[in-house]
């Protein structure tokens, strides 16, 4: 029986969490700074990491007396250590060092990404390696190639915005609350098409053939400022949001399919902030039952958001591979093992 304490707090979520055998969650506390950040419309770097040295501490007190364990029962402590902000990551990092080296415990350095797509190993057994790890977060829209624990490796990405930024993009042209993903998706459940009527925003990337794979969500977010423009005085905001959606949502379905045909991996792990967002995984489960691959995500939506129960999972199978690090660990804002400073 192992237990791990799992970390979190790359950026605006500060969040400790203990498991055991990396399966059974005992504690998940988190802590969302989007109270301080809506007035910016964004996270803000120094607000972020100040408010993450303000709570780590209590919410790892109320995380280990819920799961009734004393620091020296755990077997190993997980930190996301890249990709973030360093002023957040550092706070993480501190708190790692100084359990380890007070309690002799052994630190897991955890890519970010990765334990986005190992968090669903918390509900189910994981499926057979390698997957096709599809990301979708404020951000990232990346497809990875996932051919084992450490082994994540970029296949598809963004050119621009990523979707989760393009939701907090609209939301803030159509004067909705930050962040944008659930008013928008609330704005888009509300509205029903009339039948053979026109999506006013254009496929993004039409031109591109089947070998290329990418994101990008800017254009859309222009068109969508062009059409709130052009109608002014009677503003259909159920409207255009839902598609924005349908349109964003599309290109995210049509990506995945070409990457199945083009690597043969009919093993899709979908995770991130946007896969809260339910008429996402509508589309992702016709995607599934069109192209015929096996899909996976986290049915709770706190697992899809930055959480320490995703890092206390990865670092479980880290840890069982001995890939420790010491106290010299550095941390990073990028998201390549090669490019850790």
């Amino acid at each position: 029986m192992a237990y791990g304490l799992g970390i979190e707090s790359s950026c605006d979520e500060t969040s400790i969490a203990i498991v055991r055998d990396g399966r059974e969650l005992l504690s998940l506390k988190v802590y969302s700074q989007i109270d301080s950040h809506s007035p910016y419309r964004g996270v803000v770097p120094e607000i972020a990491s100040r408010a993450h040295l303000e709570k780590i501490n209590s919410l790892l007190s109320v995380a280990m007396e819920e799961a009734g364990i004393e620091f020296s029962d755990l077997n190993y402590v997980a930190v996301t250590s890249y990709p973030g902000l360093v002023g957040s990551l550092m706070i993480g990092a501190q708190l790692a060092r100084c359990i380890s080296l007070v309690y002799g415990i052994p630190i897991v350095a955890v890519n970010h990404l990765e334990a986005h797509l190992a968090v669903i190993g918390l509900e189910r057994e994981l499926p057979p390696f390698p997957w096709l790890g599809l990301l979708l977060s404020g951000g990232n829209s990346s497809i990875y190639l996932y051919k084992g624990f450490g082994d994540l490796q970029i296949f598809a990405d963004t050119q621009d915005d990523s979707l989760g930024e393009a939701f907090d993009k609209v939301s803030a042209v159509l004067d909705l609350p930050y962040p944008g993903g659930p008013y928008l998706e609330a704005k888009a459940n509300a509205y029903s098409p009339i039948p053979s009527e026109k999506n006013p925003f254009p496929k993004l990337l039409k031109e591109d053939g089947e070998d290329l794979i990418r994101f990008s969500y800017s254009g859309l977010k222009t068109a969508v400022l062009y059409y709130k423009r052009e109608n002014a005085k009677s503003l259909p905001i159920e409207k255009i949001a839902y598609y924005f959606q349908k349109t964003a949502f599309e290109l995210v379905t049509r990506n995945l399919g070409k990457a199945i045909s083009k690597t043969g991996i009919r093993t899709v792990v979908a995770a991130g902030g946007v896969l809260a967002n339910g008429t996402l995984r509508d589309c992702l489960e016709k995607e599934k039952e069109r192209s015929r691959f096996d899909l996976f995500y986290p049915s709770k939506k706190i697992y899809c958001t930055d959480n320490g129960a995703m890092v206390a999972c990865l670092g479980y199978h880290l840890w069982k591979q001995k890939s420790f690090v010491g106290l010299d660990f550095k941390v990073s804002p990028k998201r390549n093992f090669e490019q850790i400073i």
